[in-house]
């Protein structure tokens, strides 16, 4: 008997890492939003958002096909969850950037290694069994909230402010993406290092986008810049939609059982 698997993640395209960096510069703005221009705080707005997390992903595990609006709800889900995470242990909890990224650099790489040992590989080639999904999902989180802490690190402990850390952030992935295309580097490797590093690519721009000019932003308001963010998305997640004729950017894998 055939069994058809549906491939439920987004096809990895130029496309794909522009609506990535959309994402992570609005879970920066967004999470900022919540926990400090409605002065909910960190912890709160980490329980909100992780409630949004769990969620979303619950609802992306149950569907059997590909929903480009719910996967890149999930990814949403994780950089605004993973603003607010990073920000309650690096502030509230006193642990600082350093400290913070070590441990969280810890969390994923033993993701990584608890689902290469359980499935055999770390490949986002097709992910479309639930327990490769949850792993997948559990990874990004874990990335995502990395991210935030290494952004953080750069924009305000290294003194290079906002728009030198982004373009800090901006040459190490340009330096992957030609890593991608000129050498036999693994391309499950460099698609994790550059996922990890769009984040804190998306959270310096998103400070830079929102903080006090004195600070070296350009004070255009949180809930704003979040606004014309995810209505940027929103857009372009439609055109990809079309593109791909509503049935997602995968194709399908036939099993022999």
């Amino acid at each position: 008997m055939t069994e058809i698997h549906a491939n439920k993640v987004a096809q990895v395209t130029v496309l794909f890492w522009i609506i990535k960096i959309l994402a992570t510069t609005l879970g920066e703005t967004g999470g900022d939003a919540l926990s400090m221009t409605m002065n909910l705080g960190y912890a709160a707005s980490t329980a909100i958002f992780f409630t949004v997390f769990v969620i979303t992903v619950s609802a992306q595990v149950s569907v059997r096909t590909f929903r480009p609006f719910l996967y890149w709800a999930v990814i949403v889900a994780t950089t605004t969850a993973g603003t607010t995470m990073a920000d309650f242990a690096d502030r509230s909890l006193g642990i600082g950037y350093v400290g913070g990224s070590l441990i969280l650099l810890a969390l994923l790489l033993a993701t990584l290694a608890a689902w290469r040992l359980s499935l055999g590989s770390v490949s986002v080639d097709h992910i479309a069994t639930p327990k490769a999904e949850l792993f997948y999902w559990a990874t990004i989180l874990f990335s995502n909230t990395l991210g935030t802490a290494l952004g953080d690190f750069f924009a305000d402990d290294s003194g290079l402010g906002y728009d030198g850390a982004a373009l800090v952030f901006a040459a190490a992935l340009t330096t992957l993406a030609a890593a991608y295309f000129f050498t036999t580097l693994s391309h499950t490797l460099l698609f994790w290092l550059a996922f990890i590093l769009t984040r804190p690519l998306g959270a310096t721009v998103g400070d830079w986008l929102t903080k006090p000019v004195a600070d070296g932003g350009l004070h255009l308001g949180r809930i704003i810049s979040s606004a014309i963010i995810a209505a940027a998305m929103v857009a372009l997640i439609a055109v990809t939609s079309r593109h791909s004729g509503g049935g997602g950017w995968r194709g399908i894998r036939e099993v022999q059982t």
